[in-house]
């Protein structure tokens, strides 16, 4: 049998993976994309939400709130039921069908950006309904904006803003998911190595305890209303911790259905028939077996051939971690109505985060009476890995059941025609 390569970048394998560049014909194709929606007709793992699979969502981020996994409980509470946390919604997806794409958009969109990693940095929700179990989401999607940046980690990148539009089988939105995505190339990453400096964290007993006091003291409002009340500007929403990052933490954030589509890791017959379907998705590991780019999230290897020091997080973690520091916070009677983060810094292999944040405003609107929030993750470097901000309707003595808010018309009327389309086309 061969041998094994010590360094993965003598191979023809890498040096081919990482071969792939970042074209003025691939940018110009990107713009002309912009604009048009299509049905999403890709499956996810998940199709309809269950009480299983809304629990098994909730652990693999690591919660235990009973609204979310205990049904005795949560049919006690205003919504008669289990819910799935909100940003469920990004990783559940049936099928939808739609009118034939137009050959020009075909065109376009063909290898695409072939062989160029793609990585999220960040995102914007609008929530406008719960996800119950035997929901059914469909969804539609776009690119909105397309531009060129230098990047600090990779040289030349192209940031995209996608837009998924989130919808039940009623055809009722449930909410809109914005995707600020980061596309760059391999190979200027790895010869920049700007983050190869980087240590792994270790932490000794003592450290480790601290960490451990801090998840100890984490406080889950719950059944106990919030009320809009009794919060003022300037009020801390508590301290969080997360991590410190171990690659079982991807493990069970995968085990909770995200990171299968669209390029499917799969296993055996199933991965061989993948291997021919999208070649490119696959780079030899130091061993000669072809195995995934997607794992730079848990292959030391093959995250440091393409320039960085140790494997990372997916940034849709943090941002299903921001959700969960925040429905702490909240409480099972508020409704979070937005959310807008940014990922400003990897979250490598044994990082840990400290999860604060503070009340920016509270305001009352539309009947709504709403707080605006800050949060930020700090690594134990001291470094701001993720900033949000976001909106969340709270009880008040009025009004102790605050609603979500209302859909704009011309969205909710594109929703309805999209689904109705779809039954047209025998879609079920």
């Amino acid at each position: 049998m061969a041998e094994a390569k010590s360094d993965i970048k003598q191979s023809d394998e890498w040096q081919k993976a990482v071969a792939y560049e970042i074209t003025d014909e691939d940018i110009e194709r990107q713009r002309k994309l912009l604009g048009f929606d299509q049905a999403a007709k890709t499956r996810e793992y998940i199709t309809t939400a269950t009480e299983d699979n809304i629990r098994n969502f909730a652990h693999g981020m690591g919660d235990d709130k009973p609204l979310y996994t205990d049904p005795n409980y949560a049919k006690k509470t205003r919504w008669g039921s289990v819910i799935a946390p909100g940003m469920m919604a990004g990783i559940i997806n049936k099928p939808m069908k739609g009118d034939p794409i137009p050959d020009e958009i075909k065109a376009l969109k063909k290898s695409l950006f072939r062989g160029i990693h793609v990585f999220v940095s960040g995102s914007q929700w609008d929530f406008y309904r719960p996800i119950y179990p035997g929901d059914t989401i469909y969804s539609f999607n776009g690119d909105e904006t397309c531009e060129v940046k230098q990047s600090e980690f990779a040289g030349r990148s192209v940031i995209t803003n996608r837009r998924d539009v989130k919808i039940n089988q009623r055809g009722e939105v449930v909410a809109v998911y914005r995707i600020l995505r980061v596309l760059t190339e391999r190979k200027t990453a790895a010869k920049k190595g700007k983050y190869s400096a980087i240590e792994p964290a270790s932490y000794s007993d003592e450290e480790m305890q601290a960490i451990e006091d801090v998840y100890a003291a984490e406080r889950v409002q719950g059944a106990e209303k919030r009320w809009f009340e009794s919060v003022e500007k300037g009020d801390s929403v508590g301290l969080q911790a997360k991590g410190p990052l171990t690659v079982t933490d991807v493990i069970c954030f995968h085990a909770g259905g995200y990171g299968f589509v669209p390029y499917a890791p799969t296993a055996n017959r199933l991965a061989h028939k993948n291997r021919q379907r999208i070649p490119a998705f696959y780079v030899k590991n130091e061993h000669g077996i072809p195995d995934v780019a997607q794992r730079l999230h848990w292959d030391p290897v093959w995250a440091q051939a393409i320039g960085n020091p140790m494997a990372y997080d997916y940034g849709v973690m943090r941002e299903n971690y921001l959700w969960q520091y925040l429905s702490d916070w909240a409480g099972d009677d508020a409704v979070i109505t937005h959310i807008h983060d940014e990922i400003r810094k990897f979250n490598y292999m044994g990082d840990v985060q400290r999860v604060t944040g503070e009340v920016l405003a509270k305001r009352q609107e539309g009947g709504q009476n709403l707080v605006d929030v800050a949060v930020k993750f700090t690594n134990q470097r001291d470094e701001e890995t993720v900033r949000a901000t976001a909106t969340i309707a709270l009880p008040s003595k009025d009004r102790p059941q605050p609603l979500y808010p209302q859909v704009p018309e011309e969205l909710a009327q594109k929703a309805v025609q999209m689904l109705a389309r779809h039954r047209e086309l025998g879609g079920d």
